[in-house]
């Protein structure tokens, strides 16, 4: 059995070897990268990305890739391409084929027929002199100098340095088209990341309570609000104007400091300056002001008009932290 030490020194000299590969591949964003980028940026229609093997697993990743940053396209395997699939493939898609040696039979078949169809065919691949180079309109060179699989046949930095170029162009692309975050929430709605670009303030306040007091009112009664709504803390509110908050920090320091709190009213208690987001921002602006103030609690407005409260706890709950 391999070392600990045997261990941690071959996973390091792979990231080595394989950090190494992407930075090698930096001259090789040439002419012929700059023209797919035009290419693409001009054509009225989709990419259509496609390998075989462990390319085409890295082509899947690609195409969700563009897909996520603004570029339409759609993966195709390309052994299933030459069984019936090329039917997929319009007029003005522009194909991008991965490929380490560029001379597997199923791309040597697939090449002529792209080209045949009139398609703009693009190989990316690590022999620059095989039947896909030959073949192609522009060549994305992703040579490597070896796998990191120690009898160098794995396909590792081969299939790392596809990746890589692949993201080069979904980066180059979304730049160019002034992919903004805006744009990104509208292709990521799920999840976190979603909610994390479109959530509003407003829309969290709405699920909660409104917790609200009047100045004058008793001790007890704040106790019973904040308890009541369950999140910690209480709006003082005189004819629907915020005049503070108390939150349940403030009736702790309060039973420290005083014994007697029969005459002790929620104007004597409240905090005058509550810190408030309008109900239009963004949840994420929500957490920021909730971590730079050390608070819990946010108030909700809308202008002037009390909407609601955001607790640190609605932003965990929506995955927004």
């Amino acid at each position: 059995m391999k070392s600990k030490k045997s261990i941690i020194e071959t996973a390091a000299a792979t990231f080595k070897l394989e950090s190494e590969a992407i930075l090698n591949l930096i001259p090789h964003i040439n002419d012929d990268f700059v023209a797919v980028i035009y290419a693409i940026l001009e054509s009225k229609g989709r990419v259509i990305v496609t390998g075989i093997g462990k390319s085409a697993i890295i082509a899947q990743k690609i195409v969700a890739t563009f897909n996520s940053t603004g570029t339409p396209a759609i993966f195709m395997h390309a052994a299933d391409a030459v069984h019936g699939d090329l039917g997929m493939i319009q007029q003005n898609d522009i194909v991008i084929c991965l490929s380490k040696s560029g001379n597997t039979p199923e791309i040597k078949l697939l090449a002529p027929l792209l080209k045949q169809s009139g398609n703009l065919l693009v190989g990316m691949l690590g022999e620059i002199d095989s039947h896909l180079a030959r073949t192609a309109n522009f060549i994305l060179n992703t040579t490597v100098e070896k796998e990191a699989c120690p009898h160098n046949l794995a396909p590792t930095t081969s299939t790392t340095a596809q990746l890589a170029m692949g993201d080069a162009l979904a980066i180059c692309l979304l730049e160019a088209r002034d992919f903004n975050t805006d744009d990104f929430a509208r292709y990521h709605p799920g999840g976190s990341l979603g909610k994390r670009l479109y959530l509003k303030a407003g829309d969290i306040a709405l699920k909660n309570e409104k917790p609200a007091i009047s100045p004058s009112a008793a001790v007890k009664d704040v106790i019973i609000e904040i308890s009541k709504n369950r999140l910690g803390a209480v709006v003082v509110l005189e004819n629907d104007k915020v005049m503070g908050i108390i939150t349940d920090g403030d009736i702790r320091r309060m039973l420290e400091k005083y014994t007697d709190i029969k005459h002790i009213k929620a104007s004597d208690l409240m905090n005058i300056s509550p810190k408030q987001i309008d109900k239009e921002e963004l949840a994420l602006l929500a957490l920021d002001i909730i971590k730079k103030n050390n608070i819990t609690q946010l108030l909700v407005m809308d202008g002037n008009k009390y909407c609601g409260m955001i607790h640190l706890h609605d932003l965990l709950d929506e995955g927004i932290i």
